[in-house]
């Protein structure tokens, strides 16, 4: 397996579970920086690597009425500011080629959407800025046909890549996790990454915004871990209810603790 590494991190064969946690969208400085200092405390506690998460545009919501975020200007800034005091790394998604390289200035890590892992393009352009970036697996492919999307990827020379796992589609307004998925991608010399938030989304369920099922993420989290995963990805809110974006699926403070005390007991015992 290739490793990546992202700032001082390492992640893959070998190395401490990672987490790439923090609220769906950027909301304010404030929100990130509250959510940063609760979950990089936790990880320093429980001896794991943190990533902090944020997206500063949220670019396929139901509806054109649903708040995207604050655009890339304030968002990265936001994210410049956790970075400045915790030292920590910062992971955003990006969703149009010219986004690549401004991004890249701040975020260590490189992000493209489930929707627009396809989009050579954008996987070229990311690809280019040579930091590394976690794609995650659209709900409609089958695992084996992220193959794609790596030689996209590694045609610019960069093989600092990672492969997320967030569900797939499973009739209308829902997603179900092949756990097999997990295996079949880690095979293509990747670290892997679980999204167990995502994972348990119901998109568009609530008509003109998703619904998510929170209380399925331990377990899901729980079996991927045994499966075998180098990171885990959730979103976190100390008040879901309030989330712009991604609230019925978010986990709040309490939840993220007893979560990510399972998996890493269970990281640590699979090795």
């Amino acid at each position: 397996m290739t490793n990546v590494k992202v700032g001082n991190l390492t992640i893959g064969k070998g190395q401490k579970l990672t987490l790439l946690g923090g609220p769906c969208t950027a909301e304010s400085k404030e929100i990130c920086l509250e959510i940063a200092e609760y979950l990089y405390g936790l990880c320093q506690e429980l001896d794991i690597q943190y990533i902090f998460k944020a997206s500063f545009d949220k670019a396929n919501r139901s509806s054109g009425a649903s708040r995207r975020g604050p655009g890339m200007a304030k968002g990265l800034e936001y994210l410049a500011a956790v970075k400045e005091k915790f030292n920590i790394p910062v992971v955003t998604d990006i969703h149009e080629s010219h986004e690549a390289a401004p991004v890249a200035e701040v975020a260590d890590l490189l992000q493209i959407p489930a929707f627009l892992c396809r989009q050579t393009d954008l996987l070229v352009a990311a690809g280019k800025t040579m930091k590394p970036v976690n794609i995650k697996k659209g709900q409609f492919m089958a695992p084996e046909d992220m193959r794609g999307a790596l030689e996209k990827f590694r045609s610019t020379g960069n093989d600092q890549v990672m492969l997320c796992e967030r569900g797939s589609s499973f009739g209308y307004h829902n997603l179900v996790v092949d756990m097999r998925g997990l295996q079949i991608m880690r095979e293509m010399d990747v670290p892997v990454v679980f999204d167990a938030t995502h994972s348990v989304q119901l998109p568009g369920g609530q008509g003109t915004s998703s619904g998510g099922q929170r209380e399925f993420v331990p377990a899901l989290a729980r079996a991927a871990a045994a499966v075998g995963i180098d990171a885990l990805f959730t979103e976190v809110h100390p008040r879901p209810a309030e989330a712009w974006s991604d609230g019925p699926n978010s986990l709040d403070f309490e939840q993220i603790r007893q979560t990510l005390i399972e998996v890493k007991r269970i990281h640590d015992l699979i090795g």
